[in-house]
């Protein structure tokens, strides 16, 4: 039996494999050559009292004990003949809520509006250099979702939800570095997630799914029954139905029209809180040296060390103000979905080698906070977020052209002279854009940014920068659904994940599509 063990590792140690044979067996008092394997199963970083160390937990074997690498690969049967669920959306909450039907004996039919990931790949390369978008395709559309293009981050708190683990498995499975398994604050990388997300749609089509790429749902079939409307399929753009036992609605919180759909026939839809804000951009070497602790002690240990990363949170009149998608060693991507919007989002590749840090920093935004938009209803912070994203497309007059300022002349509402450079992908201007934002986001921003620098002495300083409109932060409304995740009108139809306004992430939206799949399966039993 293996020994498990906690041990906290210098970077060298653990980057090191000899050094750590060696940490092992000294914390065990034996002998280096004893230590046959080590398999680490916990790790995270720890700079916070200036010595830099790894706490970690592993299992040891010792010489004649076996080690068996773990088996990832799913559970999964030919469902090719089985009843079909038809699922709106290729995103996490899609793509998980998929393979588990292939575990339950479910037939998975996934509607896509955009593009396969590798055809996606154009479109936003066009966008980046024509400046024109693909309302179909983009950096939120096509197959993946918002998630493929945003770094790929896995860190949760909703470890209630389900087993986080299984999550992670299937990563694993399809292409991803095991390391994930054990990382507190794990991701893959941008440039690895299209390769992951291809394999899984090989997985789904191998057991017999389907998937129709280029198929924007426009409507939802139903029929009437004693107790309410039957949910029996969904119609596409081009006329196209595809009918099942059940559909799972997982848009993503940008399928705004997903929202007028509901709005317009009179189904339940609630307003939901969100956040707004911008992208805070530093040179990643100042926020290793704020969070690594630039002196002599850490100097040997920082070659072995990954890009720096913060959360930060704060209170300003009410308002949470805090970062969230933080980018080491990242880029920030123009994310608009339409004409006359302007977005923006982080994201980095897996080496996380740009020599720029991002962030979002958002304030939570409710409707008692624009009540000249409750005339909208349950889609009053939706035409809330449409203008300002509309408000900063006029400023600068391109989806893919971002507004740029010092951070300091931003929190001292003044106009910058000149600019910091960006690794933003697609053309910056020199504009106010404490001026753009509505200002009561721009003061919780001024002061919240401040409030920054107590906790993270530098992070203010005229060498980072903001980009606006940081606004696709979760969706600013919810598709409702009772206990047994059915909307409660329309019974047979499970929202599910961001889109929904039931997740908040790559791994909450992928839990919540396994949870409804496992309701679904119980309910046909």
């Amino acid at each position: 039996m293996p020994r498990l063990i906690d041990i906290d590792l210098t970077p060298e140690e653990y980057c090191t494999e000899p050094l750590l044979r060696q940490a092992v067996a000294r914390q065990l008092a034996l002998q280096p050559d004893s230590v046959a394997h080590v398999a680490l199963r916990r790790r995270s970083l720890d700079s916070r009292r200036g010595r830099i160390v790894y706490h970690t937990a592993a299992e040891v074997y010792l010489e004649g004990e076996p080690y068996h690498a773990p088996d990832f690969r799913g559970d999964y049967r030919d469902c090719s003949r089985q009843p079909a669920v038809v699922i709106v959306g290729a995103g996490p909450a899609g793509l998980f809520a998929a393979l588990r039907a292939l575990e339950t004996g479910l037939k998975p039919v996934i509607i896509e509006r955009g593009k396969a990931v590798g055809d996606r790949k154009y479109d936003i390369a066009q966008l980046t250099r024509e400046h024109h978008v693909n309302p179909d395709s983009n950096w939120c559309f096509g197959e993946g979702g918002a998630g493929t293009y945003s770094d790929g981050k896995l860190y949760t708190r909703s470890t209630k939800r389900g087993d986080v683990q299984e999550v992670l498995h299937r990563f694993v499975e399809h292409g991803a570095d095991p390391a994930i398994m054990i990382d507190a604050h794990a991701h893959i990388g941008t440039d690895r997630l299209s390769g992951i997300i291809a394999n899984m749609r090989h997985t789904i089509e191998a057991y017999g799914g389907e998937y129709h790429f280029n198929s924007r749902v426009t409507d939802i079939l139903t029929e009437p029954a004693s107790d309410g409307l039957h949910v029996r399929g969904v119609v596409c753009a081009d006329g196209s139905e595809y009918r099942g036992v059940a559909v799972v609605l997982a848009t993503g919180h940008s399928a705004r029209d997903i929202y007028e759909l509901f709005a317009h026939k009179g189904w339940q839809l609630q307003c939901k809180p969100f956040a707004l804000g911008i992208r805070v951009e530093h040179p990643q070497q100042l926020i290793d040296d704020i969070q690594y602790h630039a002196d002599g002690h850490n100097s040997r240990q920082r070659k072995f060390l990954p890009p720096a990363a913060y959360s930060l949170t704060t209170q300003v009149e009410g308002h949470g103000v805090f970062s969230f998608c933080m980018c080491p060693g990242g880029m920030i991507v123009p994310a608009a979905t339409g004409e006359g919007q302007q977005v923006v989002n982080g994201m980095s590749n897996s080496r996380r080698n740009s020599p720029y840090a991002n962030s979002g920093i958002a304030v939570t935004v409710s409707p008692a906070d624009v009540p000249q938009y409750a005339c909208h209803g349950e889609l009053a912070l939706l035409r809330f977020q449409q203008d300002v994203e509309r408000a900063i497309f006029q400023a600068v007059g391109s989806p893919a052209t971002a507004p740029l300022q010092r951070l300091t002349d931003f929190c001292q509402g003044r106009s910058s002279r000149d600019n910091n450079r960006s690794n933003f992908m697609g053309e910056t201007l020199n504009a106010p854009v404490h001026e753009l934002l509505p200002p009561f986001v721009t003061k919780c921003l001024q002061q919240g940014l401040r409030d920054f620098d107590r906790k993270m002495h530098g992070y203010y300083t005229d060498q980072a920068s903001v980009l606006a409109v940081e606004s696709r932060t979760s969706s600013p409304a919810r598709i409702p659904r009772d206990s047994d995740m059915q909307h409660p009108q329309l019974r047979g139809l499970y929202p599910c994940g961001e889109g929904a306004g039931y997740a908040g992430g790559i791994v909450s939206s992928a839990l919540d599509g396994i949870n409804v799949i496992d309701k679904l399966k119980s309910r046909i039993a």
